[in-house]
């Protein structure tokens, strides 16, 4: 039995397989038009947004920042899907309750006595403002704002702890 007509095809399929393989390893490195690809060497899917404000964050988040709003600070979570909005302020103990109950919160604000074992929003924490997070602290007043919210806003959460005698700490958390 001759092998020759089997080694006349091996230069067609050789020259094939090579085709297949440029195709395949040039398609998969393609991009497109789109925006660019998440950085998947680190994983990341999400970046924190330069130069988000206070007042940026508040409009997002549909909350007018009080007058007497002190040490506010804010961060916008830019996400893939969702966007994740932290807010915090501190005022004082007088006008907290003024201000949840221009929120409109669904229930009013529940007591919290004991801290707990860990924080419920690991991915938009408020360490990153440099923040205690108001899940480790104890004797937090906190309650639903609004889920959904009006809007893109899709949920708003608030909690409340004092920081002295006079003054208390406010967060609000949402995503967009």
């Amino acid at each position: 039995m001759s092998l020759e007509p089997r080694s006349r095809w091996r230069p067609a399929l050789v020259g094939g397989v090579a085709l297949l393989t440029g195709l395949v390893a040039g398609c998969s490195g393609m991009k497109g038009n789109g925006p660019p690809a998440p950085d998947r060497s680190s994983g990341q899917v999400s970046h924190w947004v330069d130069g988000a404000t206070v007042a940026s964050v508040a409009k997002t988040l549909q909350v007018q920042l009080p007058a007497a709003a002190t040490e506010a600070k804010a961060a916008h979570l830019e996400g893939l899907q969702d966007d994740g909005l932290i807010m915090a302020f501190v005022l004082p103990k007088d006008e907290v309750d003024e201000f949840v109950a221009q929120l409109k919160p669904e229930r009013p604000l529940g007591l919290r006595e004991q801290p707990l074992a860990r924080s419920t929003n690991p991915s938009t924490p408020f360490s990153h403002l440099g923040l205690p997070e108001p899940d480790l602290l104890a004797r937090v007043r906190e309650g639903q704002v609004c889920a959904p919210c009006e809007d893109n806003l899709n949920w708003l959460k608030v909690a409340v702890a004092q920081v002295d005698d006079r003054t208390s700490r406010v967060y609000l958390s949402g995503v967009d």
